[in-house]
């Protein structure tokens, strides 16, 4: 298969893209940033144009077989006016431009997988979320539902429509993961608010996996949750994390200090759901790190090394 990606030279592009290189198939990247070409294996079509807006890439796009759309702004910010509408538009306009590039008749069938978040379903009490559970609130919920609902349209084309919603992304170089080590690495690091909410996540070689995956079944369509089936709390994860890098954890972070540091961006942190992937585990996807313990002793060992290997320079795992 030919996969298109949207947004390929980002944190998650790298390693999906080395994934579906393994897997044998050809991949056309999009990026913005002409520097960055250099950076993409020698295997990948690069096409540099501007994901927001209509232009010749969308032809290419349109040939392909597979079009994955990573594009949207980083939410960790502070969520100023202009920061929100950057947020919302930049997944919304680029959405658009994909479903834009699939032709209205087409010889063979197309997929579109567009990434959605787990904030769809907003600070939920519920103790059990799976795909079928409805849309919360807050501002990252409504940025979700539509993103999500943009993306749906495809579907009027009689293209296959997925729509992953991510957990917490750990990987080596980046995401949140990068945030959280500095910090504990000096033994300063502590549990967010009360510590009690939910924290769904999943490591970056499953996350590349199930895209792959979902990509390759074509009974699989629709709302698919990408994050472990073992989602902890806010207190299990700063406990393991500090475990494994053998600091002490002992400074919490209370969330009026936290808001008032970064502001809105703070309800990433201090409010949670509990996800849990069953569209996945249904179709037969096995992750390779089900547990946080797991998936931590291979990104940063189980002594806190900062060696090449911890930072990011081993190729297992995805990183």
């Amino acid at each position: 298969m030919i996969f298109f990606i949207m947004g390929g030279t980002g944190f998650i592009g790298g390693p999906l893209i080395r994934q579906i290189i393994r897997a044998g198939h050809e991949v056309v990247v999009l990026t913005r940033n002409a520097a960055l070409v250099e950076s993409l294996p020698p295997q990948v079509t690069p096409v540099v144009d501007d994901p927001l807006r209509p232009g010749k890439w969308q032809e290419i796009a349109g040939r392909t077989d597979v079009i994955i759309n990573l594009v949207g702004s980083s939410v960790m910010t502070r969520w100023t006016k202009s920061a929100r509408k950057e947020i919302l538009e930049s997944r919304i306009l680029a959405t658009r431009m994909a479903v834009e590039a699939i032709p209205t008749s087409r010889a063979k069938q197309m997929t579109l997988i567009n990434a959605n978040a787990v904030g769809y379903y907003g600070d939920s009490v519920s103790t059990f979320i799976t795909e079928k559970a409805p849309s919360g609130n807050g501002f990252l919920a409504e940025v979700a539902r539509r993103w999500q609902q943009e993306a749906e349209v495809a579907s009027e084309r009689g293209v296959r429509v997925i729509i992953p919603r991510f957990g917490a992304v750990l990987g080596r170089g980046g995401g949140a993961l990068a945030k959280m080590l500095p910090p504990f690495r000096l033994g300063i690091g502590g549990k967010l608010g009360n510590g009690r909410q939910w924290f769904s996540w999943i490591h970056m070689h499953d996350l590349v996996k199930a895209l792959l995956f979902v990509a390759e079944k074509n009974t699989v369509a629709g709302v698919v949750n990408m994050c472990s089936p073992e989602p902890v709390t806010n207190l299990k994860f700063t406990r393991t994390l500090s475990t494994l890098l053998k600091r002490p954890a002992i400074l919490p972070v209370p969330g009026i200090i936290l808001k008032l540091a970064i502001g809105g961006s703070a309800e990433i942190v201090l409010k949670g759901q509990r996800v849990f992937p069953e569209i996945l585990k249904s179709a037969g996807f096995v992750f390779d790190f089900p547990t946080l313990e797991t998936a931590l002793r291979d990104l940063i060992g189980d002594a806190g090394s900062s060696s090449a290997k911890h930072l990011g320079w081993s190729c297992k795992g995805g990183g």
